[in-house]
């Protein structure tokens, strides 16, 4: 993709503008939330901008007034989420961690994602639409950084000594495994929840404690950054 074109689709997804006053701030989060929430109610395909406004109960000029368009609000709060995850990994950094076991820094890793994914309204459709809209990778692209980068400095401060390839490759996998489970445990209720985030930490235990003192992994050769 050529500058140009970069240019021209950040325009497309960028906010008509920045809300300023408090009242712009609140009426810019309204349409987020609602949106969030339709998401949930009527999915991906049959959102529209037209449906929003309906629900907020005013015209498609009001909301067009803060988005240009349907993908620019899904960018929105694609932004918001990263926004909400780098606050609870730094979070997390911010701990004494080369003191902690690994059992309690995944026990508290998934705490905090958790969190994050269960208070995104709509999370699953915007969770396919930053990876099957073009103009939404972007937002994957930088969830997965953001969290590999993250995940692979906490890991040095916990002691792991494998090489940078596979290090990269324990936070890849960790991130994958995160993600597909922590979507099956923010649908589930009680204790058919709480099994399943258990057996979410003791797959990542397993995985990261026999790996974490490989100074030479067999095969290094074979692991890919991604």
């Amino acid at each position: 993709m050529s500058n140009a074109e970069r240019k021209k689709r950040k325009s497309q997804l960028s906010p008509r503008r920045e809300p300023v006053q408090a009242r712009a701030r609140a009426r810019a989060k309204q349409i987020l939330d609602t949106t969030g929430r339709l998401l949930e109610e009527v999915g991906l395909n049959d959102l529209t901008t037209i449906l929003i406004a309906k629900e907020l109960g005013v015209s498609v000029g009001s909301v067009y007034h803060y988005f240009p368009n349907k993908h620019a609000i899904l960018y929105a709060m694609g932004e918001q989420w990263l926004a909400s995850m780098t606050a609870v990994l730094e979070e997390l950094a911010g701990q004494e961690l080369e003191q902690m076991p690994l059992e309690s820094f995944i026990s508290e890793l998934l705490e905090r994602l958790l969190r994050v994914y269960q208070e995104q309204r709509g999370l699953l459709p915007l969770v396919q639409a930053m990876w099957g809209i073009p103009e939404l990778h972007e937002l994957d692209e930088r969830h997965d950084e953001l969290i590999i980068t993250h995940l692979i400095a906490m890991y040095r401060r916990l002691g792991f000594v494998c090489p940078p390839n596979e290090m990269n490759r324990l936070a890849r996998a960790t991130l994958e495994t995160c993600h597909a489970l922590l979507l099956v445990i923010v649908n589930q209720t009680g204790l058919r929840s709480q099994r399943t985030r258990e057996d979410l930490q003791r797959m990542l235990l397993t995985m990261l404690e026999s790996h974490r003192g490989e100074g030479r992994p067999g095969g290094l050769d074979d692991v890919e950054a991604p």
